[in-house]
């Protein structure tokens, strides 16, 4: 690839049009239009499309902005350094992910922390959002990584591969003083467990989340119709209300020791049969990338091992 034909095309994108890039650049327009058609060439699809009275990047010119923001951004550092007379470091990897909203953020951060680790660690760029526009991010190359608690929808027409992360049952958490006002201890809220749920309110993950439908399923079972206070979509957030004493609620027992220190709660039982399962998702059927590679093995043998 030509630099020069993307460093044009990036100036082209910034200045919004042709015309002012070519001002910029002290080019003529139909120079700076023959170059970035060279590169257009070169990848195979335009880059560029008008819009108004000048012109975007398409889906693809996005992709490569991307890019070429950091390439030049690089460059500039580079030459920063080198006029200061300093060596120049050596630029750390970024590693680009996304993490689905369902997720809990303690899971996410165990998960992702292995790459922090490494010598030299990448520099992390992290996403939150809905896992199918996660999904398009990934298709497009502008992610490398997707945590889900969902493995790859079947409707989704993106070519990716789920790897399985672990599982983890599901504990039931209340606050002290919820346990007080009820007239429990935690020894006696435990040996009640879990038709104690029938009782307390309940404070539950949203419809849409794949955990409801287990723990549904799971409470029928048990036969348990619990007292529903309010359902959430961020478990951060139902967590918030729990601390609170609005609630008994669930989260994964692999980590209960630090949710009940963070939020300063109890653990009251746990459903074993409830799994909450964990996914990496990536463009690629065997992880080569060697950052996702170490995320990837240390979920599986340290934080799901159990």
């Amino acid at each position: 690839m030509n630099y020069r034909h993307l460093h044009y095309f990036w100036s082209v994108v910034r200045a919004g049009g042709v015309l002012r890039a070519a001002e910029q650049l002290h080019l003529t327009p139909q120079t700076l239009s023959s170059q970035i058609r060279l590169l257009e060439e070169r990848v195979g699809q335009p880059l560029l499309r008008k819009a108004g009275r000048g012109v975007e990047p398409t889906e693809a010119g996005r992709l490569a902005l991307q890019y070429a923001e950091e390439i030049f951004a690089l460059g500039q550092e580079l030459e920063h350094a080198l006029r200061g007379g300093r060596e120049a470091a050596t630029p750390s990897p970024v590693l680009r992910v996304g993490i689905a909203d369902a997720v809990p953020k303690a899971i996410a951060w165990h998960v992702l922390e292995p790459a922090l680790r490494m010598s030299p660690p990448p520099r992390l760029q992290c996403s939150e959002g809905k896992l199918t526009a996660l999904l398009a991010e990934l298709a497009l190359r502008r992610l490398e990584l997707v945590v889900s608690d969902v493995p790859l929808p079947g409707h989704v027409g993106v070519r990716a591969y789920s790897h399985l992360l672990g599982r983890s049952a599901v504990s039931f958490f209340a606050a002290p003083a919820l346990l007080q006002q009820a007239g429990l201890t935690l020894r006696g809220a435990r040996a009640r467990f879990p038709v104690l749920l029938a009782e307390l309110p309940t404070l539950l993950p949203g419809p849409d989340s794949a955990l409801r439908p287990r723990l549904d399923a799971w409470m029928r079972r048990q036969g348990v119709l619990p007292r529903v206070a309010g359902e959430f979509d961020d478990t951060a957030l139902m967590k918030a209300f729990g601390r609170e004493g609005s609630g008994v609620f669930a989260a994964p027992a692999v980590l209960a020791r630090e949710i009940a220190r963070q939020y300063e709660v109890q653990a009251i039982g746990t459903a074993g049969e409830v799994q909450e399962e964990f996914y990496g998702i990536t463009g690629e059927r065997r992880i080569t990338q060697p950052a996702i590679a170490a995320i990837t093995a240390s979920a599986r043998q340290e934080l799901f091992a159990t």
